[in-house]
């Protein structure tokens, strides 16, 4: 855009706050006054960590459903809800007076199936030596062969079954698959529960957490860009990741990134992102929203602004530079020049945390940041001591 069509958008924006200037104390400093002082800092382009934060939310590393294997009748619950249980652990007692007499019974036909196997095995061997001397038929030997197989298949039928009954007999126990913080029971004494259809309870592991959240599609096409430009450099080991509550606080540092998506959820238009921290003090709670922030990556050579430095016109951001003025009535004075740009993300330089500026700006520009409201589009300005950003380290 033409400088001077900017400065007639951003007068008309400033002209209100100018008027209330005009006569300020001091000799007539302001926007229809003489020059009026003004601070400004001088940019330089250099290499800035960045930071990206989004909305999650926290679950365990671990959530697991416990669910009884039987149908039955629950006695007694052996676990405290909410309280840390160890893998193994009984959490719920099944009457187990069904599966016992089922386990008897059994055992009942085995030993019979184990009897007629005996049996057989007798009648073979009484009728082998007398088919090989030809005093039995044919016919009856193989008989009493076939017998002899059917009982053996019969032995290992009823012992399969004497397994089974054991199995239901031992599931009368729940048990905890992994150990973690076990949740409230769903289900009291006394009730019924038909086996894995019924939840009876959650184990969630909170030592370590997962942090999901989800990347918008657009920013995802933009950091791609950025990276096959060079305009961003990410860290070599992978991001870090830090958990922020909503006022700030820090919740949880030191986390690494698992994975993200390879498809855009049509429904909210992110990537699906997950990340992993460590929870040894159980300060987050799994289900809990949080700021996802990743750490690490760097942006080279870029410039950064000062928050108050950039302000909002009708075109759009843009700041105030001091350059010398081009009107010959003015001739080697300088006077405030708006800028358009364009503003990146917020990113921490050197002088606390700023606006990264992708574009608008050359290093070793002077940008006014105290005095904004005194100054209008082509107003004279004095400076002060211009503080100067850190260059680029080589």
């Amino acid at each position: 855009m033409d400088n001077k069509i900017w400065g007639i958008a951003v007068a008309a924006t400033l002209v209100l706050a100018g008027c209330g200037e005009s006569k300020s104390a001091g000799g007539g400093h302001g926007m229809f006054g003489g020059p009026s002082p003004v601070d400004t800092v001088t940019v330089q382009a250099q290499d800035l960590p960045v930071t990206f934060e989004y909305t999650g939310q926290t679950q365990g590393s671990r959530e697991v459903e416990v669910r009884a294997r039987v149908t039955g009748i629950i006695l007694k619950r052996n676990y405290t809800e909410g309280g840390p249980v160890k893998a193994g652990q009984s959490l719920f007692t099944l009457d187990p007076v069904p599966f016992q007499t089922a386990l008897a019974r059994a055992e009942a036909d085995h030993a019979s199936s184990q009897a007629k196997l005996a049996n057989a095995k007798r009648l073979l061997d009484r009728l082998k030596p007398l088919a090989e001397s030809g005093m039995v038929s044919k016919r009856d030997y193989d008989d009493a062969v076939a017998g002899h197989d059917v009982a053996i298949a019969e032995s290992k039928a009823s012992a399969a079954r004497v397994q089974e009954a054991k199995l239901n007999l031992g599931y009368t126990q729940v048990l905890a698959p992994v150990g973690g913080i076990a949740g409230g029971a769903a289900k009291s004494e006394g009730s019924l529960v038909s086996g894995p259809d019924v939840l009876l309870t959650t184990i969630v592991q909170t030592n370590t957490v997962k942090a999901v959240f989800g990347i918008p599609d657009a920013e995802h096409a933009r950091l791609q860009a950025d990276l096959q430009g060079r305009k961003l450099v990410l860290p070599p080991n992978g991001f870090g990741v830090e958990v922020m509550a909503a006022d700030g606080t820090q919740l949880a540092s030191g986390g690494h990134m698992r994975f993200s998506e390879p498809l855009v959820d049509a429904a909210t238009g992110t990537i699906k992102s997950q990340a992993e921290l460590p929870n040894k003090d159980g300060r987050l709670k799994p289900g809990q929203f949080v700021r996802v922030r990743l750490t690490g990556a760097t942006r080279p050579a870029v410039i950064q602004v000062p928050q108050r430095a950039v302000m909002e016109g009708p075109q759009g951001k843009f700041v105030y530079v001091v350059a010398p003025s081009d009107k010959p009535e003015m001739k080697g004075a300088e006077v405030a020049t708006p800028r358009p740009v364009e503003a990146g993300e917020w990113v921490d330089g050197p002088g606390g945390k700023g606006w990264l500026i992708r574009k608008g700006l050359n290093g070793g520009e002077r940008v006014i940041v105290d005095g904004l409201m005194k100054i209008g589009p082509g107003a004279p300005v004095t400076t002060a001591k211009a503080a100067a950003s850190a260059p680029v380290k080589q």
